[in-house]
């Protein structure tokens, strides 16, 4: 019996354009870090989360669920360390009961749980689905359970763009552009921190 769709945060990136003097997903958010801020929208969405990540994170995502959860690339016990479509494959694998999956960059910390749960919902009536916000495409990107056996034979670093090509995607419009924006340099982090500051009242636009 199927169980409900899974997010499925992808937190197991090298991060190399960040060029910072830590990796990103470890750079402060309020008083969080960035990972922390992301992983706990998505388990504030109510949907079940499993965290692909690495072993210097591992111990961070596990305060946050369960260690079983907790997928770490490159680990003594866990898959090899690879591109996004290994961390697709791995995250899939370890919930191959659930209805479905939705990824979830772990780069993202201003995408909000409602996202999340409107992709989930159109999951019941579409093989794909993604996030919209106004014509453009961004995140989670959600796929069904019939689609499993395509999802866990991915590798390397072309994600999913396969599974995408082949399969139609119902596009869910929604009122978040923090489904658009990620963190892939140090200006990125700088912006977008400071674009949440303003939000939640700390600083002055």
């Amino acid at each position: 019996m199927k169980s409900g769709p899974v997010v499925v945060v992808l937190a197991a990136g090298r991060g190399s354009r960040y060029g910072g003097a830590r990796h990103k997903l470890a750079e402060p958010w309020g008083d969080r870090t960035v990972l922390s801020t992301t992983l706990h929208h998505a388990v504030s969405s109510n949907l079940p989360v499993v965290v692909v990540t690495t072993p210097a994170f591992a111990d961070e995502a596990a305060r946050q669920i369960a260690r079983r959860d907790v997928v770490v690339m490159g680990g003594a016990n866990g898959p090899a360390l690879g591109g996004m479509g290994d961390s697709i494959a791995a995250g899939v694998a370890a919930r191959p009961s659930a209805a479905g999956w939705l990824m979830l960059p772990a780069d993202m910390p201003l995408l909000l749980p409602r996202t999340i749960r409107q992709v989930a919902e159109a999951l019941k009536r579409h093989a794909v689905a993604f996030a919209q916000v106004q014509g453009r495409r961004g995140h989670p990107v959600g796929f069904s359970g019939e689609l499993y056996a395509d999802l866990v034979a991915l590798s390397g670093d072309e994600g999913a763009r396969r599974i995408l090509a082949r399969y139609p995607a119902h596009a869910v419009d929604v009122d978040d552009v923090g489904s658009l924006q990620d963190i892939d340099t140090q200006d990125d982090h700088a912006r977008l921190h400071q674009q949440w500051r303003v939000q939640v009242g700390l600083s002055a636009a």
